[in-house]
């Protein structure tokens, strides 16, 4: 909390940012935690009254909210783990070999699931996504961001404005922090 504390300096003592933490605590507490085994987990932990780690909290939350629902996502097309780092790594442009994530792979384990994945289609002979990989990797996207918006729909619009008008500045400060 201190580093958050040291990149966001004054702001985190400003109405602005306790409103902002409320609401943010308050729609990432607002989903069903059914079938969402991660954010169930962040759920059982008690929400701490540090107003920083209050929202760091509420970032957790809602960030675990999303990740159960991509994993969703992504098993309703078939995507098992290695797959899903290979489908975000060719669709970014990174050669599936040299992605951090699956680089450090024995050359015949990531070699069978390109193999698995050219055989479904997902990867044309060129060694990059295919059209109907490109059309996988748009659908689990698009129903990830499906899945994730239910917490923002227990707050009005009004609400919702003022945590964007609050957070946005926070995440370029965060942002740029990351540059150091």
């Amino acid at each position: 909390m201190n580093a958050l504390r040291r990149i966001l300096g004054d702001h985190v003592d400003s109405p602005a940012f306790a409103r902002a933490t409320e609401l943010l605590l308050a729609a990432a507490t607002s989903a069903p935690s059914e079938g969402r085994p991660m954010y169930a987990a962040l759920r059982a932990i008690p929400i701490p009254d540090d107003v920083v780690a209050r929202l760091f909290h509420a970032a957790s939350l809602l960030r675990e909210h999303r990740g159960d629902g991509h994993i969703a996502a992504l098993m309703s097309e078939g995507i098992g783990g290695l797959e899903a780092h290979v489908l975000f790594a060719l669709d970014t442009g990174i050669p599936a070999e040299k992605f951090g994530r699956i680089h450090h792979l024995p050359r015949a384990q990531l070699g069978a699931v390109i193999d698995g994945m050219r055989d479904r289609n997902l990867i044309g002979a060129d060694g990059w996504l295919s059209g109907p990989g490109r059309a996988v990797k748009q659908r689990v996207e698009a129903l990830t961001d499906d899945l994730a918006a239910r917490p923002y729909g227990s707050l009005d619009a009004d609400e919702l404005d003022k945590l964007m008008a609050t957070l946005e500045p926070l995440a370029q400060l965060l942002l740029a922090a990351q540059d150091w």
